[in-house]
């Protein structure tokens, strides 16, 4: 029996070209191969590199690939990541012709440790609400999040190994647990942004996407040129979570909150501290800073493509409304009050002890597409901090993923990322999955 080598995260595919026990060219099969059986139903793919292609730039270069770090295997990006001699554009018409000659920062990164390019996954449009043509791996009636949508659903749907997707608001986290995957965005500067389509300068990041956390550290190494490893690192023996519903910001499905109250109750059990995370009022009003500064700053990034207006989707034109009508001196008072209530939520860190905030990762399980790609309100104020967010698939529902998401202090990604580590060994690698 053919073994499905796509259902490996990469560093156990890594593992198996270090041993011999499998060749480059029959994993890349076996992923093109997922696709060809997938996407037709799922629609992750803006652009796809032909199979031989891909492994004609491998036997070009074997000697190179042998001996990198990533070994020849494959990665995606969204499609507001510029690659060079390939289309971005933007999940919109008016950039269909658009080839940059230049890759983005992360895909040289990743190009330079061995990695292949198989292609661009779809954006909605210019990474906001305007839905593309891709669905929930789960259920195809439901949406898969947005804007990394074709990201996460390529992703979790097993057809590459991880993904970049960008972040303004919920654009990583959403989908991530949406489509029942492991989404990360880092701490704010953390990762260049060079040649990635800015939305709102502010706000804008880079992010992640992977069936396992140790593929995300790979990856996050990568892109910081650290030292690679394969090897598994501890996390720390008890910690404290701050836990936040998220039922000031809007309605939270029953569901998500049962999800939560269960991975509570667990936690308590393995030792660790729970307490309230107290600063609701902040959360509330630093959701609608994000906002305010998001349309502000989008109305005029994107000078061009109001040009064209009427090419546009009724949200675009109404986001880009909102922020010309938003004054220059309301916009810099918008950033300050943002500033001020970080040194809250940093000073409550330091007060409390707590090591990170708990929280759902979006207000339920996937909308229908008829409803749009879902609220982000999950996450816009984390966003607008500036923290780092890791979300993990710990819940389901009727078989429909649930994220909940850990919230970490500003460049302690590292300690972020070893928690979500066992959090993911001890949930999602055993029978403890939450399914409620």
């Amino acid at each position: 029996m053919k073994r499905q080598w796509f259902k490996l995260p990469l560093h156990q595919l890594l593992h198996a070209l270090h041993t011999g026990e499998a060749s480059l060219p029959e994993i890349v099969a076996s992923f093109y191969e997922r696709i060809a059986t997938r996407d037709d139903k799922i629609g992750a793919w803006q652009y796809l590199i032909d199979q031989d292609d891909y492994l004609a730039e491998y036997e070009s270069r074997s000697d190179f690939y042998k001996a990198s770090p990533l070994m020849g295997l494959p990665f995606a990006v969204k499609d507001v990541i510029d690659t060079a001699g390939i289309p971005t554009t933007m999940g919109s018409a008016i950039h269909q012709d658009r080839i940059p000659d230049m890759d983005a920062s992360c895909v040289t990164a990743m190009k330079a440790a061995g990695g292949i390019l198989m292609g661009k996954t779809v954006t909605t449009e210019f990474a906001y609400f305007q839905a593309g043509k891709t669905n929930n791996p789960h259920d195809a009636e439901r949406t898969p999040g947005g804007s990394s949508s074709g990201s996460a659903a390529a992703v979790a749907d097993f057809m590459v190994p991880v993904a970049f997707g960008t972040q303004t608001a919920a654009s990583v986290i959403r989908p991530a647990s949406y489509c029942g995957c492991i989404g990360y965005v880092g701490s704010k500067n953390e990762f260049s942004l060079r040649n990635i389509q800015p939305l709102a300068q502010s706000l804008d990041s880079l992010g992640i996407l992977s069936n396992d956390v140790l593929d995300t550290l790979l990856l996050r190494n990568i892109l910081l040129h650290k030292p690679l490893s394969l090897s598994t690192p501890g996390a720390q023996a008890a910690c404290v979570f701050g836990v936040f519903s998220g039922q000031a910001l809007g309605e939270v499905q029953g569901k998500m909150l049962e999800t939560l109250q269960a991975c509570q109750k667990d936690l308590s059990e393995q030792g660790h501290t729970l307490v309230d995370f107290p600063l609701q009022d902040a959360v509330v009003e630093l959701t609608a800073l994000h906002a305010q500064i998001m349309a502000y700053e989008v109305a005029r990034n994107l000078v061009y493509e109001q040009q064209q207006h009427e090419t546009l989707s009724a949200h675009m034109q109404s986001l880009m409304s909102t922020g010309l009508a938003f004054p220059y001196m309301e916009y810099i008072a918008a950033l300050q009050r943002a500033d001020t209530l970080k040194q809250a939520v940093l000073q409550w860190f330091a007060d409390s002890g707590a090591d990170f905030i708990l929280a759902p990762a979006a207000a339920g399980v996937a909308p229908y597409k008829t409803e749009g790609t879902g609220a982000p309100f999950m996450s816009r104020a984390w966003q607008l901090l500036g923290l780092p967010v890791v979300s993990l698939p710990l819940g389901y529902f009727q078989k429909l993923p649930m994220g909940l998401q850990l919230i970490g202090k500003p460049h302690q990604d590292d300690v972020l990322l070893l928690q979500a580590r066992q959090l993911q060994q001890r949930f999602l690698n055993s029978s403890s999955v939450l399914t409620v």
